[in-house]
């Protein structure tokens, strides 16, 4: 149980916000969010009120990545964070394969991706 608890908990901490709040950048207008928004069929202005739900699966999710990224850390397994990432980008686009999006939608998706686990191994490196 101690390999579960015994991390770098303010690295985890910061990984996680700082992985979060990379979310609101990239799925913005600014950078990827209108784009990805149409090839979603969503409205590319936005919803009219934020959805909460997704919200919080999202931020449960990033944290609980988090988490896992502080114990392969803790752990000196550096190789396995990146062997999780794969394997995540890999099953969600086979999943976007399915549901029928294009390629904009999917290369987003994995790249944020991508950008999460390494905020948060570079949060790991610096706390």
């Amino acid at each position: 149980m101690s390999e579960i608890t015994d991390i770098n908990w303010l690295a985890t901490i910061v990984g996680f916000v700082l992985s979060f709040g990379l979310g609101w950048l990239w799925f913005s207008p600014k950078l990827f969010g209108k784009k990805w928004a149409e090839g979603n069929g969503l409205d590319p202005d936005g919803p009219d009120k934020m959805p909460m739900p997704a919200m919080i699966a999202q931020a449960a999710g990033t944290f609980l990545l988090a988490w896992v990224v502080g114990v392969t850390a803790s752990n000196d397994a550096l190789l396995t964070i990146i062997l999780i990432m794969v394997t995540i980008v890999v099953l969600n686009g086979a999943s976007a394969l399915f549901l029928n999006m294009n390629a904009y939608v999917r290369h987003t998706d994995a790249g944020f991706t991508v950008a999460m686990v390494v905020i948060m191994i570079i949060s790991q490196g610096i706390f």
